[in-house]
């Protein structure tokens, strides 16, 4: 498979390229940031998917998957978040991810096979207090990922993982001491939080063929905590 995953330098992205390329895939990545040159892609470049001309010319003809990491997890009272904050977040989590997907959607039809794979938070679904900045940007990306799964179909497939917190430098600051991480592990019926291979797993599953009766589905990968509640 030929795969691009924007945002491959850190998190799950990187998790997701490792896997992809230990299995022999070519995979082309973006970073922004932080560089990566040390995995192996077969194409490798910085993006800025807010640019207003998105520079994706070193990407094959022919893509088979397509994989958007780009993100932000602010949390704070709904009362002190600025109206700017709301339209940055959404630029860079649903307009971000829009324009990548128009920009390599000839590509994809190109494929026999082509997926794309998203993200969105536990938070959406379930409600966790201080997540309205994200959980509206996110709910966008979700109702999104139906839509073009619909549009898409059935030469497209389009998925969206929906994680409870997971270890990355994403989160840092919430999980940056090992009390932090206890005290997340524990709200979670799996008593641990995730990893970015947790994730990076289900991704790649996403990808293949293996996963080919399947689009149009938000699919929550976080220790339980959405479904099940115990007690201590």
């Amino acid at each position: 498979m030929k795969l691009c995953i924007i945002g491959a330098s850190s998190g799950i992205g990187k998790a997701l390229a490792n896997l992809c390329i230990r299995d022999g895939h070519q995979v082309y990545g973006t970073y922004f940031q932080h560089p990566e040159t040390d995995l192996g892609f077969s194409g490798y470049q910085r993006v800025n998917v807010l640019d207003e001309t998105l520079d994706l010319d070193f990407l094959p003809d022919t893509l088979d998957g397509l994989v958007y990491c780009p993100g932000s997890v602010v949390l704070k009272p709904f009362g002190r978040v600025s109206a700017d904050e709301f339209i940055s977040d959404y630029q860079l989590q649903v307009i971000g991810l829009t324009k990548v997907i128009q920009s390599l959607l000839p590509r994809l039809k190109n494929s026999t096979q082509a997926s794309i794979v998203v993200f969105s938070t536990v938070a959406v679904q379930s409600g966790f207090p201080f997540h309205s900045l994200v959980s509206a940007s996110k709910g966008a990306v979700e109702g999104l990922t139906k839509a073009l799964a619909a549009e898409f179909s059935p030469n497209i497939r389009v998925n969206c993982i929906a994680p409870s917190i997971t270890d990355t430098p994403l989160v840092g600051n919430l999980l940056n001491t090992n009390e932090k991480k206890d005290m997340s592990a524990k709200r979670h019926p799996l008593k641990k939080i995730g990893k970015p291979e947790d994730v990076a797993n289900l991704a790649k599953f996403l990808l293949t063929e293996e996963s080919g009766w399947m689009t149009g589905q938000i699919l929550p990968l976080d220790g339980g905590i959405s479904t099940l509640r115990i007690s201590g």
